[in-house]
């Protein structure tokens, strides 16, 4: 078989839009999980996405995906053919983390949408590879990949009674923390070596999923931008050492604190992480720009990522920032615990965007940091927003304060938009907000102190700049003096601030 396109752009079902989607008639933000084989449709066809992740994890999906979209936009698959123009790609629930209710019913979905592309002519198997959210250890991968040959072989014999289903199915590991991302290469080393001994070859390529948002919100920003950098750096040596082909996807949101890659920021984002060859398009990205801006930044994106040189970063540099990164996640956890106690009600009063199963019991798992349980990171970013408290500084101060000499040269030569960034970062800082918080918990004081460093360093004038910024400080003014009152009343604040910066969290 040729070798096969890689997608360039990733449609997610990340819920961090502000504002309704392009496509929905009824302008409401919120998005059924009936409505979201529509949405995929809507993401190929209108904004040309190459893949379209469908996200199993914690959420109600669609077993018929597939049926319905060949059913209904049959003529338009046809000519883009899922599989191999187009690639809509399951996210599997991780069954070391959550029930596995779902995984059985996701390995069928993509079995019976084999048999039902090929009985409608079509030659490409349409779903061929998944993701593995949470992956800890290269054994994880393969079990997935044996649970589906054995389900593939199942199927085979006992109900179609024909070898038609292919046994094979492709991973890709999501990489979600600092220490997974830093030994990808170790984890997918022992992967190569389990591969072959079961199925008797290697894979030609790899993919490989890196997190922006999840190790942001459990070790800080500063520790989960350095990590995705060392992350895509080794990743491009192992590829040279091991002699095959790896393409990192990155999984970011518009937020700088979960990675900043938004239709106004494309450049940023080119010369942040080059190296990756997959760029996650979120809600936000998509349905809180103008449509012509998005259809831009996405052609640019197809554009440069394929042929941008990766980030390289030498022995002696990768160990001093792996000490700045872990350095900086004590700063963070450290203050965040005494945090979130106070932050509960506005966690509590955060608006929906996707049915989601709740994180609690039996259904689900929820991120905890030193035992504290956090919200998603969408929620958790958007939060801090809506307070005037932008969650990247949380830390990364102190922490930048802290860095010897040469830790600091290193740091601030491999994060060439620093400065930038937190220049407009410090548009959404509300210090009268900060000033009451102040009174609740002495950790707010350490996160003042957070943003006066940041302040000094980079010369920073801090407020609003734009009537719109300067409507968003008034708003999160509210939502710090209502903070303990109508949780109604706090939501519809947080939705038209979310407006205003145009994204969710």
């Amino acid at each position: 078989m040729a070798q096969r396109k890689i997608p360039s752009i990733m449609g997610t079902q990340h819920p961090d839009n502000a504002n309704a989607p392009f496509w929905d008639s009824s302008q409401q933000p919120f998005i059924s999980a009936y409505r979201e084989m529509n949405e995929a449709f809507e993401n190929f066809s209108e904004l040309d996405v190459d893949e379209y992740m469908w996200d199993w994890e914690g959420k109600h999906a669609d077993a018929a995906v597939i049926d319905r979209l060949f059913s209904t936009e049959y003529d338009y698959f046809k000519s883009h053919q899922i599989g191999r123009d187009k690639f809509l790609t399951f996210r599997f629930p991780n069954i070391w983390e959550e029930k596995g209710y779902n995984l059985m019913q996701a390995m069928t979905a993509i079995l019976s949408s084999e048999d039902f592309s090929h009985d409608l002519g079509f030659d490409q198997r349409p779903l061929f590879e998944t993701i593995l959210p949470m992956t800890q250890r290269a054994d994880q991968l393969i079990e997935m990949q044996i649970l589906f040959e054995k389900l593939a072989k199942f199927k085979s014999v006992e109900f179609t009674k024909s070898d038609k289903n292919n046994p094979y199915i492709e991973m890709i590991p999501l990489f979600e923390d600092f220490n997974t991302q830093l030994h990808a290469p170790e984890i997918l080393k022992t992967y190569l070596k389990l591969h072959e001994e079961h199925f008797g070859f290697r894979p030609k390529y790899l993919r490989v999923f890196l997190a922006g948002s999840d190790s942001a919100l459990t070790a800080g920003f500063m520790s989960s931008i350095t990590g995705n950098k060392l992350a895509i750096a080794r990743l491009h040596e192992f590829a040279q050492e091991e002699n095959i082909e790896i393409y990192p996807i990155s999984g970011t949101g518009s937020a700088i604190f979960r990675g900043g890659l938004s239709p106004k920021r494309i450049q940023r984002y080119l010369k942040e992480f080059p190296g990756v060859r997959t760029a996650t398009v979120q809600s936000a990205f998509r349905y809180d720009f103008p449509l012509e801006e998005v259809t831009a930044a996405i052609t640019e994106l197809k554009a440069q990522l394929p042929v941008v040189e990766p980030l390289k970063i030498s022995a002696a540099d990768q160990k001093i920032l792996t000490e700045v990164a872990e350095e900086s996640a004590e700063f963070y956890a450290h203050t965040l615990d005494q945090l979130v106690p106070d932050m509960q009600p506005i966690f509590k009063a955060f608006p929906k965007r996707r049915d989601r199963r709740q994180h609690v019991g039996v259904l689900g798992y929820s991120r905890s940091v030193d035992g504290i349980e956090l919200p998603r990171a969408i929620n958790f970013t958007g939060a801090f927003y809506s307070i005037g408290v932008p969650p990247e500084f949380i830390g990364f101060g102190r922490a930048l304060k802290n860095l010897k000499p040469s830790h600091l040269e290193t740091f601030v030569r491999h994060y060439p938009s620093m400065a930038d960034d937190f220049r407009e970062l410090a548009n959404y800082v509300n210090l009268d907000a900060l000033e009451i918080l102040k009174t609740h918990s002495s950790a707010w004081a350490d996160v003042a102190r957070d943003i006066m460093i940041m302040k000094d360093i980079f010369n920073l004038e801090i407020g609003p700049k734009t009537r719109e910024q300067q409507q968003h400080a008034e708003i999160a003014l509210q939502v710090v003096q209502i903070k303990e009152g109508s949780s109604i009343a706090i939501t519809a604040l947080i939705n038209r601030m979310a407006q205003l910066r145009h994204f969710l969290g």
